[in-house]
């Protein structure tokens, strides 16, 4: 990310951040149930949804209606240009479940944000299809959230 690591922590620990990010590009539906902010930190708990229209056949095969996930993201301080945090998300209805840590890491006026995680969906025989899925829907979640925090940071330095 073109911004530095005190700047993308600022935007990551901000509430205004998360209230423009789930109104931007959170999708039908979706709502910040909490945001918890501390000394350079932050806990937030959200909701979004899938409808079922646009859900593969392998979910609606055992799960009717629209998908709801509650997300949470946490940050902790930044020290040293370096901050870690965690993410998870829970899907209404079914056993499935991602979580997982984040980090983020800056040299300059260039910060790097990792993830690692699971996904994890207990159903026989389409388990495994649904996790594939489901990670590869969340990395372009991920992606699509990390090109609108690069953008909100430049919009709202200037």
């Amino acid at each position: 990310m073109p911004a530095s690591a005190d700047k993308v922590h600022a935007a990551l620990t901000s509430e205004q951040y998360w209230k423009d990010r789930i109104e931007q590009i959170g999708g039908p539906g979706a709502s910040l149930k909490s945001v918890e902010v501390g000394e350079g930190t932050i806990r937030v708990v959200m909701t979004q949804s899938v409808p079922e229209e646009e859900l593969p056949s392998a979910v609606t095969a055992f799960k009717k209606g629209d998908l709801i996930i509650e997300r949470t993201e946490s940050w902790g301080p930044l020290h040293d240009s370096r901050a870690e945090g965690t993410f998870g998300a829970m899907v209404e209805g079914t056993p499935a479940r991602i979580e997982g840590t984040t980090s983020l890491h800056g040299v300059g006026e260039k910060t790097t944000v990792s993830l690692s995680g699971i996904t994890e969906v207990k159903i026989p025989i389409f388990g495994g299809k649904i996790e594939s899925m489901i990670s590869e829907q969340v990395l372009e979640l991920i992606d699509n959230e990390q090109d609108f925090t690069g953008n909100w940071i430049t919009e709202t330095s200037q």
